[in-house]
């Protein structure tokens, strides 16, 4: 049956809504894939901002793990033609040994070609001080809190403990150091003497590049060596950083010793992300949380998961 006049402008109507929520559809799932490609490609992949000549800065923050994506990034960085010159900011107590061993061997790696810089912000100690010497050139804040030069090895001991609740931990090992010091006996002598060893070797270590790479007389090595911060200006006192400042004062040391303009931009690098999809997850998480009540959970959880297995470089005064 044909339709009245008013029916067909019905239709009419229906039908334009539709296409205007059709075509706001389309424009919200460009906006969506453009986040997606944009956080993918800021992350590690690519970045227009990075394909010229520019400084590359990145920053190395928290537990020190030399966790696989940053080690990526920083051969990326290494291989990249435009990067003409590397900031390192810092603001971290350390972490694993062989994790700041990890970062520093990025880092003079880079440092064969090009500058290198490290700005300390809060703190840059122990792990974070093995990360700042793979540079050329060290600026810190006047109360940036450094040094704590030295390693450590912990374990609980609750044998004590365990003796008061009646439990008593049985154990077979194929040699007596086997899982040796553990928390649950009193070490033996011979225990402590080859983690004495241990420790000993990795401090050599740590302070052999410390020795090189500051240049630094033996009066100068026992005074830095004892495990004690410093604030940035008691470390240029005593030759562990080189100036005090921020980004600033490093990019005035890049102008002046290797010709890197100041107006040429600085480009921030950072780790490959999981993935896209785990981006917009931990995205989706974080938003939830906060919904409820509990802003920063995911985060704090995320901190948490992080593991400090082997020897220590690292100070802190409050790790919880």
């Amino acid at each position: 049956m044909p339709l009245d006049a008013d029916t067909l402008i019905a239709r009419r109507k229906m039908r334009s809504r539709i296409s205007f929520w059709r075509a706001l559809a389309l424009v919200l799932g460009a906006i969506a894939l453009i986040a997606i490609t944009w956080a993918g490609g800021s992350a590690g992949g690519f970045d227009l901002g990075k394909q010229s000549d520019h400084v590359a800065r990145i920053r190395v923050e928290g537990m020190i793990t030399g966790d696989t994506k940053t080690l990526k990034m920083l051969k990326e960085i290494e291989e990249a033609k435009h990067v003409k010159a590397l900031m390192v900011h810092i603001d971290s107590p350390g972490g694993t040994t062989a994790g700041s061993e990890a970062i520093y061997e990025r880092l003079r790696a880079i440092g064969k070609d090009r500058p290198v810089v490290a700005v300390m912000d809060t703190v840059a100690a122990s792990g974070g001080y093995i990360t700042a010497i793979g540079a050329d050139h060290i600026v810190a804040r006047g109360n940036t809190i450094t040094g704590s030069i030295g390693v450590i090895f912990q374990w609980a001991q609750v044998k004590e403990l365990l003796n008061t609740l009646g439990i008593k931990f049985q154990e077979r090992k194929s040699g007596e150091l086997k899982a040796e010091p553990n928390m649950f006996d009193e070490p033996s002598e011979k225990a402590i003497a080859v983690t004495d060893a241990m420790i000993r070797d990795s401090f050599n270590w740590f302070t052999g590049l410390v020795k090189v790479r500051r240049g630094l007389n033996p009066q100068q090595m026992a005074l830095i060596s004892d495990g004690r911060v410093f604030t940035g200006r008691q470390a240029l006192d005593v030759k562990l950083v080189d100036a005090l400042g921020g980004e600033e004062q490093a990019r005035e040391w890049l102008e002046k010793e290797h010709k890197i303009p100041a107006g040429m931009k600085a480009v921030d690098w950072k780790p490959e992300a999981e993935s896209a999809t785990g981006s917009l997850g931990i995205f989706g998480l974080r938003t939830v949380a906060n919904w409820l009540g509990f802003p920063g959970l995911v985060d704090t959880i995320s901190r948490e998961s992080v593991r400090l297995d082997g020897l220590l470089a690292l100070w802190h005064p409050d790790l919880r």
